[in-house]
C-alpha cells in the first residue's frame, strides 16, 4: 500500500484499500463508531483499541456497562480487543488494521493520569505533547487505521476551566489529525459528510499556549514530569 501521506497525493478511491489512515468525527450517538466499524468490516485481521476507556461495571454503572456490550457485539468475533492508551506504541507494531476508538476518551485517560485537571495550563501541553507524538505515529505507520474522534466544537462553551481544555485540545488534535489523515468525514444523525476536499483553515491545529505559560509548567502541576515514566497497561 502506497501511502498518500508520504507520497503528498490523495487517493482518488474511497474505499479502505488504498486509504491508509481514515478519521471520523462526530457527536454522541451520531453513529460515528457504527461507520467506522463498517469501513473495516471486510477484514478478520483488526484490532479494536479501546484508548482510555472506562471499566464497565455492571454493578456500579450498568448504562455505561449495556453501552460497551453493544458495542462489542457490533464488532466481528475475528477482531481483537485492545484496551491502551499507548497509541504510540500500537502504531509501531507491525500487523492489521487498527481502529482506534476514541481520542475524547483518550485525551481524559491522559489527563487523569497526570491528575491535571485542577491545572489547565499543565493539561493542555500535556495533551499538546502526546498529540504531536500521535501525529508523527500516524503519518510514520505502514497499518491501516481508522480513528474516531468526538466533534465538541458545536456544544456550548463549557463553564469549567476542565472543560474549556478538554474542548478546545481535542478540536486542536481533530485538526492537526485531520491535517495527515487521508480522509475525514463528519457523521450527523446518521448521515456521513465527506470533508476530505473541503477547504482547510490555515494552522487551526497550531499550539495555543504562550510562551510564559509554558514557563508556569512546572509549578502549575510537578505530576507531570512523571507521566513519562508511566507505561500505560494493557488488558489481557
Amino acid at each position: 500500500m502506497v501511502c498518500a501521506r508520504r507520497e503528498g497525493t490523495r487517493p482518488s478511491c474511497p474505499s479502505l484499500w488504498c486509504v491508509a489512515v481514515t478519521l471520523v468525527l462526530g457527536g454522541v450517538r451520531s453513529g460515528k463508531s457504527r461507520y467506522a466499524e463498517s469501513l473495516l468490516s471486510h477484514r478478520l485481521d483488526v484490532t479494536y483499541v479501546a484508548a482510555g476507556a472506562r471499566p464497565a461495571d455492571p454493578g456500579t454503572d450498568p448504562e455505561w456497562a449495556a453501552r460497551v456490550r453493544a458495542h462489542q457485539h457490533s464488532r466481528r468475533t475475528s477482531w481483537r480487543t485492545r484496551e491502551t492508551t499507548d497509541l504510540v506504541g500500537v502504531l509501531a507494531e507491525s500487523g492489521g488494521a487498527l481502529l482506534i476508538d476514541c481520542l475524547g476518551t483518550w485525551i481524559t485517560a491522559l489527563i487523569d493520569r497526570a491528575d491535571a485537571w485542577e491545572h489547565p495550563t499543565a493539561a493542555a501541553l500535556l495533551v499538546q505533547r502526546e498529540g504531536t507524538a500521535l501525529i508523527e505515529a500516524l503519518q510514520a505507520t505502514d497499518r491501516t487505521v481508522v480513528v474516531v474522534s468526538n466533534e465538541v466544537g458545536l456544544s456550548l462553551v463549557p463553564v469549567t476551566p476542565s472543560g474549556r481544555v478538554f474542548q478546545d485540545e481535542l478540536g486542536r488534535l481533530n485538526a492537526a489529525v485531520a491535517d495527515v489523515a487521508d480522509r475525514v468525514v463528519l457523521v450527523v444523525a446518521g448521515r456521513v459528510l465527506e470533508l476530505t476536499d473541503a477547504p482547510r483553515v490555515p494552522e487551526l491545529s497550531a499550539p495555543a499556549l504562550a510562551p510564559q505559560d509554558r514557563a508556569t509548567l512546572a509549578a502549575d502541576s510537578p505530576q507531570m514530569s512523571q507521566t513519562q515514566d508511566r507505561a500505560p497497561q494493557d488488558a489481557p
